[in-house]
């Protein structure tokens, strides 16, 4: 996005639908949102049964709430991300108090850090999905098949220092993770809620 005051015409050609009620635009965002919905939920959750029901409580956030989306402020795809973020969060406060609560076991300072962990594997998970194709694809060489740079970029059919800077930007990207909800941390998703 050029400015922030520019977003991109997707973004607020859908919320204008949706705010007209037309029930094939939230079909639409469904497509396009449901996996990251559910995957960055259940990151923060654990537990399927818990995503699939804040998949549910976003959506019918979204349907029932159009105009909270903000163009201005950035991304739908940000925008949904926070507000599932903070949903997950919600439930599993919740949940976890509960069972602090009946079981006795542990504190509120391991709930935080529990909820603080989630956070930020889910933030994580958000930002090698939203990260350009080309860095995604250097890391998952890199991390998950052991390549060092040399041989991710015989595989991308890259230079070698083509490789090693795909990988430094993606390393550099991802490490922002932790810094979620702190100060000076970049504005829109992220955060304990």
């Amino acid at each position: 996005m050029a400015k922030k005051d520019a977003p991109p015409r997707w973004d607020r050609k859908m919320q204008q639908r949706l705010a007209r009620g037309e029930a094939a635009a939230l079909g639409e965002l469904y497509d396009r949102f449901a996996s990251l919905v559910h995957g960055l939920a259940h990151r923060v959750l654990g537990d399927e049964r818990a995503a699939d029901g804040i998949t549910r409580e976003v959506f019918a956030h979204v349907w029932e709430n159009p105009d909270a989306y903000d163009p201005k402020q950035g991304p739908l795809r940000t925008w949904v991300a926070t507000l599932t973020h903070r949903l997950a969060v919600q439930r599993l406060r919740a949940t976890e108090t509960a069972a602090l609560t009946q079981e006795g076991h542990g504190t509120t300072e391991d709930l935080e850090r529990k909820v603080r962990h989630a956070s930020v594997a889910a933030r994580a998970d958000y930002i090698v999905q939203s990260m350009p194709a080309p860095l995604r694809a250097a890391l998952e060489l890199a991390y998950f098949q052991r390549r060092d740079y040399r041989q991710t970029a015989a595989d991308l059919d890259v230079t070698e220092d083509e490789a090693r800077r795909r990988l430094r930007l993606g390393l550099q990207l991802l490490s922002t993770a932790h810094d979620a909800g702190t100060p000076g941390s970049p504005p829109g998703y992220g955060g304990a809620a």
